[in-house]
């Protein structure tokens, strides 16, 4: 098969959605880019059962699952709706932390991430119907072959 235009934009958005969430988990153990427990809004510090520390590793694990599920070609349509959910949630707690410009971008970097999901479903799908259509005819000829004997012998009519 050709790849597209669109196959390479999708692979960028595929490797982006894989390797940033992947990168920022990583961070939450480290914290070398930034002091991640200063994202998380009182009340969410409040309500956890552990310190911001141990939920923010747990956060980190979480995002790492998370890419590796894009990365993985088999897994990638449904690890970008987890991305794009785990954003949205995140958001959320920026927004409750009075983060906004944080918050933004996650928000728009969830959209981005939905909306790979639905470009890797949109071509599983045309990916499907070309196949349906490409049947060889040796193939094309057994399916009409096996369709016939079932109308003859009635087995399809039970189902009307």
């Amino acid at each position: 098969m050709q790849e597209t235009v669109v196959d390479r934009q999708i692979e960028i958005l595929r490797w982006t959605y894989g390797l940033v969430p992947i990168a920022a988990g990583a961070d939450k153990f480290t914290n070398f880019l930034t002091d991640w427990g200063k994202y998380l809004s009182p009340r969410a510090k409040r309500m956890l059962p552990v310190s911001p520390r141990m939920f923010m590793r747990a956060v980190g694990v979480i995002e790492i699952a998370a890419g590796a599920l894009v990365l993985d070609r088999r897994t990638s349509r449904i690890g970008a709706y987890v991305v794009g959910g785990w954003l949205g949630a995140i958001a959320a707690n920026l927004i409750a932390n009075r983060s906004l410009d944080v918050a933004v971008r996650d928000i728009v970097m969830g959209i981005g991430a939905i909306s790979l999901a639905r470009l890797l479903a949109s071509r599983e799908q045309t990916t499907r119907e070309r196949e349906l259509r490409e049947v060889s005819p040796l193939r094309r000829e057994l399916l009409l072959s096996a369709l016939v004997r079932h109308v003859q012998s009635g087995y399809l009519y039970h189902y009307a």
